[in-house]
């Protein structure tokens, strides 16, 4: 038997036949990938669903659940997806023309977004993210997104079609800012929160935590462990996913059951990152 209880099959890190939304944003750490090892771990009968790390917010799409509350600590990301939650065909009509271009891409750069609509940092967060080298978003300490301009012969910008229904899912869905532990003022008895926090480096090389001007240290996987365990002592279904660094198990080995996969990564800042890794998930 796995370490969560259920026999011990191959995990096949291919995207299953999920039809309809899927991410629209390149994220490193995302999700598509795991997809056939998360969805078997999400009860089929629950109440709303609560991811406080959205990201790309695969499990999401792949789930289409019939209520949500999806959350990040980074603004922009949440502003990207209130605009295409409420506003996709004036986005879709901003980011048809934008050419695929490295002068354009660093005046895109340059814009003080903070200061401009919903749709106007949704246009601006897409195009970055698909033009922008990898896929990555990285900011430095002044919340600068500072990724360079990437080598593609022809980034596909726009895709309507999917960013429609990427709407058509997240109209169900309320989105917020906020620390994940803001999550212990909503999460009732049946309902389930799947946890993707920045994982903890396995070698010196491989941190990445920078989605925002903040960090994600230790002592915040040691905070995150505790709102973790409150709500499975509250009877929520939880689930998280982190690497399997030796810290991974000393922070949840007591109390929780976890499983080492192996998952493949292609959006990573460290090229040695990228391909196969072993990463845990814990439930």
């Amino acid at each position: 038997m796995s370490a969560l209880g259920r026999p011990n099959q191959p995990v096949q890190e291919t995207l299953p036949g999920v039809v309809g939304a899927r991410p629209f944003l390149k994220w490193a750490g995302g999700k598509r990938q795991l997809l056939r090892a998360l969805l078997p771990r999400i009860p089929s009968t629950r109440g709303t669903y609560h991811e406080p790390f959205l990201g790309g917010g695969a499990l999401f799409f792949a789930l289409r659940p019939q209520g949500a509350v999806l959350a990040d600590t980074n603004s922009r990301l949440i502003r990207t997806f209130v605009g295409v939650q409420k506003h996709v065909e004036a986005l879709v009509s901003r980011l048809i023309p934008m050419p695929v271009s490295r002068d354009f891409f660093n005046a895109q750069r340059q814009i003080p977004i903070d200061q401009a609509s919903d749709i106007d940092v949704a246009a601006w967060f897409i195009y970055l993210n698909r033009t922008g080298y990898n896929g990555l978003y990285r900011v430095n300490r002044r919340g600068d997104f500072n990724v360079p301009f990437g080598r593609y012969e022809n980034p596909r910008i726009c895709d309507p079609e999917n960013l429609r229904a990427c709407s058509d899912a997240l109209s169900r869905a309320s989105l917020i800012v906020s620390d994940f532990e803001t999550v212990l003022d909503r999460a009732a008895p049946g309902d389930v929160v799947y946890f993707d926090p920045p994982y903890i480096p396995v070698s010196v090389h491989s941190s990445f935590t920078r989605y925002t001007r903040e960090q994600f240290r230790i002592a915040d996987h040691r905070r995150l462990r505790d709102v973790a365990l409150e709500l499975k002592k509250r009877g929520v279904h939880v689930l998280l996913s982190n690497s399997a660094a030796p810290e991974v198990f000393e922070l949840y080995g007591k109390h929780f059951k976890i499983e080492v996969i192996q998952a493949t990564r292609f959006v990573n800042s460290d090229p040695s990152g990228r391909g196969k890794i072993a990463e845990t998930l814990i439930g």
